[in-house]
């Protein structure tokens, strides 16, 4: 392994405020509940105090998105283009200060950042402005003669939006872009763990003069978006986040003309075949699972691995493991970032004990975890059995469980056996072989002799208890219409 100086990025660039209030109406504003603090995960240390907002704050949040909703909406659709366009050019042009901001309030790593949140936090905006004066001929409503949409598809009203904090600035693109784009305002509610990104974008939409109410960011813990995705003056909810809260939320907007789309857990199988580039597989099975810490509601946990490369996988992906390099996040050089929160820790703690107590035998590499913050080394299971905890519950952090197959068939039916459904990948160099799994795949997503890659022209989503709906490409346009 290379022994790499430190190459830190710079915090100097990112002016973090002590403090920092609500974002209603075009202006950052107090809110009425008990300020929170957010914290840094690498070193535990305080980066600002953040205001909560209580029902009556998010009542005045939708309220002000009701009130700019009808100028908003009757803007010719390359008015609306014409925000976002601006949006998205501000954002690549901060995007060294929202990468710094991410890393230092979320711990991942800043070249993840850098390199793949920011330019598709941009690519989502700059896609669904192009879509903004096109909506009556995507296909929406029903059909003339001449191949047109016969309706003009409508937006529904005040969208309330509530993220999660693995992906905090790309998730708030993935649902303000098409939002904007079909001509609704917006409430957002981001995780309390991950806040500063999510309000600095307030000070985006203010530099790109965007009209007050909008777009209007109301901070604080779940009680706060209890109250976005309750209010009966919000027609649509958008949720990304974990199945328990994704089953409350439905329950919720049952009985109610909301519209809803949920993107909740996952379990993803990463299928590898005999006949697979081994040194490509190795890169995507850590891609797939390692990749912001594990944070990711798509990542490849389960690892099934065709029975006759077991060995040779295994070896080569343990040697892989022993050369990434955990540490501080604002490092370029680092790989492994730190985990988002003590609670979160605690889980992976939880059930990684687990998956020893049952019978799966553990391993990690040599690694040296920091004396501050919150760090957990990659891992990985062998010896899992499908009943196995580490292989059914969504861990949502650096751990690979390791299963085999034999057949194809017995891959797509492990791959399957899963209450989830939102991803897949699978490795062959046989063409035949990938449509034939994609097709019996139960999975939203299946990436083919790759992993973890996404666009904004792909609609992302999943089946069972991973959600429904879906968003980016043209089917994240039909959520925020009426069709």
């Amino acid at each position: 392994m290379f022994e790499y100086a430190p190459a830190p990025e710079s915090r100097d660039i990112v002016d973090l405020k002590s403090s920092y209030g609500l974002f209603i109406n075009g202006e950052f504003v107090d809110g009425s509940g008990k300020p929170f603090k957010t914290v840094n995960p690498a070193t535990e240390e305080k980066l600002a105090e953040v205001a909560t907002a209580s029902s009556d704050d998010v009542d005045r949040a939708v309220q002000a998105a009701r009130k700019a909703f009808g100028a908003w909406s009757g803007l010719p659709g390359a008015e609306r283009a014409k925000y976002l366009f601006r949006i998205a050019r501000i954002i690549q042009e901060r995007a060294r200060e929202l990468a710094v901001l991410e890393s230092l309030d979320n711990g991942k790593p800043i070249r993840e950042s850098r390199d793949v949140d920011l330019p598709l936090v941009a690519a989502h905006f700059f896609y669904y402005a192009g879509w903004a004066d096109k909506l009556g001929y995507a296909g929406f409503g029903r059909r003339t003669t001449d191949g047109h949409s016969g309706a003009n598809p409508r937006p529904l009203g005040v969208a309330g939006q509530v993220i999660p904090w693995n992906f905090p600035l790309l998730m708030l693109a993935w649902k303000i872009a098409p939002a904007l784009a079909c001509g609704n305002t917006v409430v957002l509610k981001p995780a309390e763990t991950t806040p500063l990104t999510a309000l600095l974008f307030a000070e985006i939409c203010q530099q790109a003069d965007l009209p007050p109410g909008v777009v209007n960011i109301v901070t604080g813990a779940g009680e706060t978006g209890a109250a976005v995705v309750a209010h009966p003056d919000v027609n649509k909810v958008a949720f990304t986040g974990s199945t328990e809260v994704g089953r409350v939320i439905a329950r919720t907007v049952a009985g109610t003309d909301k519209k809803l789309t949920l993107e909740l857990g996952g379990k993803a199988a990463n299928i590898v075949f005999e006949d697979a580039a081994l040194d490509q597989a190795v890169e995507g099975i850590v891609n797939g699972i390692f990749f912001n810490q594990g944070h990711v509601c798509c990542a490849g946990s389960r690892l099934l691995v065709q029975e006759s490369i077991q060995d040779e996988l295994l070896t080569a992906l343990k040697r892989r493991l022993s050369t990434l390099r955990l540490g501080d996040p604002l490092d370029k050089n680092t790989d492994i970032g730190a985990i988002n929160s003590a609670e979160q820790l605690a889980k992976i703690r939880q059930l990684s004990d687990l998956g020893e107590s049952e019978g799966a035998e553990r391993w990690s590499p040599a690694c040296e975890l920091p004396a501050k913050g919150y760090w957990f080394p990659p891992t990985l299971f062998t010896g899992v059995a499908q009943s196995h905890a580490i292989a059914r519950e969504e861990i949502f952090g650096p751990v690979l469980s390791v299963l085999t197959f034999r057949t194809p068939a017995e891959a797509v039916e492990k791959a399957n056996n899963t209450p989830y459904g939102l991803s897949a990948g699978i490795w062959t160099e046989k063409g035949s072989r990938i449509l034939w799994m994609a097709d019996k795949l139960r999975a939203g997503v299946v990436w083919a002799n790759t992993f973890n890659r996404f666009d904004p022209t792909s609609p992302f989503g999943g089946y069972k208890e991973s959600g429904y709906g879906r968003e980016g490409g043209l089917l994240g346009l039909e959520a925020y219409l009426d069709v």
